[in-house]
């Protein structure tokens, strides 16, 4: 006989896990690096593989959530993950790391959209705003503890590059448990989460995108926008900030660089809980132009190599991409409906992981052309007018209102 679990804060624990093993190799990189002898290129696209993956689950497999329920593919992410992750501690060379990332990345697409509608649909209070927070802080924590765990591992335990993956095995084999043991609530899996029968067709492999009704249309591209740079932005210091840290810092190892990242998204997930009884415009607005500021901190920083300037750098990094991030998810919740929640929610991860792909395989190849430093100076150069341009195009938007379920 099964135990009951209650159902909510084990979906919560099961994203927080399932993320966790996205960036988990970030701080890593290095040590492949010296391994196999990698160029900065090779990161980045390793890097951008777990990115195709992820954009291909959302375009895919964006409706299983509708078809399944949320709970049945949100159990198949994590076992995609876990296999992923185990994958990766055995890969021996960078075709065989790049296709784990791979599957990480697709195992990524079903757990954020899956859980993140399973977290809404949970959610007795009714609240939205709240709901798109603690989506958004899981998320965020769930990152940044998958770094600063391999970061930690790798720094002090032998065979690095294996050992670093044993926290997020361990803990996914514990949200794979657990998920098989809770049971849904009658009223929340009600349609449109209702599992329907039959077996799996071409149409449920479609492609998902969605649009918002006419009015909300702006309003949803700017959210989707906040995620693109908030993605754009975190994407870079997960691919590179070991390699462009090591002048600016007096601090070293995957420790050092597993901090930074985990320091960003900590913070960040902090942030979004303390911002959550703004309103949407003022965290909107806030969020672009703080990512605008850490890009101005950085290009500076390039020059003058101070760790004090590059932790503020940081802090309005963590800041900007908290901000964009809850405030991409408000507007996603407050433009849907239920009938298509699951659509607009994985148009708008669809385009934020486009801002994790395009910039930085764009960095990369301008690192082998023409070296790190000024290739980096261009993207922070590319993000600030954007985030700038999108910053005002947010003054000027109309207050949402609010919606009725």
């Amino acid at each position: 006989m099964q135990t009951k679990w209650t159902p909510y804060p084990w979906v919560c624990f099961s994203m927080c896990v399932g993320v966790m093993g996205t960036a988990l190799a970030s701080p890593l990189y290095p040590l492949y690096q010296q391994a196999w002898g990698l160029l900065p290129s090779h990161i980045t696209q390793i890097f951008v593989a777990y990115m195709f993956g992820a954009l291909a689950s959302l375009l895919f497999l964006g409706r299983l959530t509708d078809r399944f329920g949320f709970l049945a593919v949100l159990r198949l992410g994590l076992v995609l993950m876990t296999l992923g992750i185990i994958s990766s501690a055995l890969a021996w060379n960078v075709p065989s790391f790049a296709i784990c990332r791979f599957v990480i990345g697709v195992s990524s697409g079903l757990i954020t959209t899956s859980a993140s509608v399973g977290m809404t649909q949970l959610n007795n209070k009714g609240d939205l705003q709240r709901a798109a927070a603690t989506t958004s802080l899981t998320i965020a924590f769930g990152f940044g503890l998958g770094p600063v765990l391999g970061g930690l591992m790798a720094q002090w335990l032998p065979m690095p590059l294996k050992t670093a993956y044993m926290p997020s095995i361990a803990l996914s084999f514990l949200a794979i448990y657990a998920l098989f043991q809770v049971r849904i609530p009658a009223p929340a899996s009600a349609a449109p989460a209702t599992p329907a029968a039959g077996g799996l067709s071409l149409r449920d492999v479609m492609p998902v995108l969605s649009q918002p009704r006419k009015p909300f249309m702006r309003h949803y591209m700017l959210g989707c926008m906040a995620a693109f740079s908030a993605f754009g932005m975190f994407s870079l210091f997960a691919a590179l900030a070991p390699s462009f840290m090591k002048d600016m810092v007096p601090w070293h190892g995957p420790l050092v660089s597993g901090l930074s990242i985990g320091v960003i998204l900590f913070l960040s997930a902090g942030i979004q809980l303390l911002a959550r009884p703004v309103a949407t415009k003022k965290v909107a607005i806030s969020g672009f132009f703080a990512l605008a500021i850490s890009n101005i901190l950085l290009m500076l920083n390039i020059q003058l190599g101070s760790p004090w300037l590059f932790l503020l750098c940081v802090l309005t990094t963590a800041c900007g991409h908290a901000l964009c991030n809850l405030a991409g998810m408000a507007i996603v919740n407050k433009v849907s409906k239920p009938a298509n929640r699951t659509g607009l929610l994985s148009t708008y991860l669809i385009i934020g992981y486009l801002g994790t792909i395009v910039p930085i395989l764009g960095l990369g190849w301008l690192s082998d052309v023409m070296g790190l430093t000024h290739a980096l100076q261009v993207f922070c150069l590319c993000l600030c007018l954007l985030t700038t341009v999108l910053g005002f195009l947010s003054l000027r938007a109309r207050v949402l209102p609010i919606p009725r379920q």
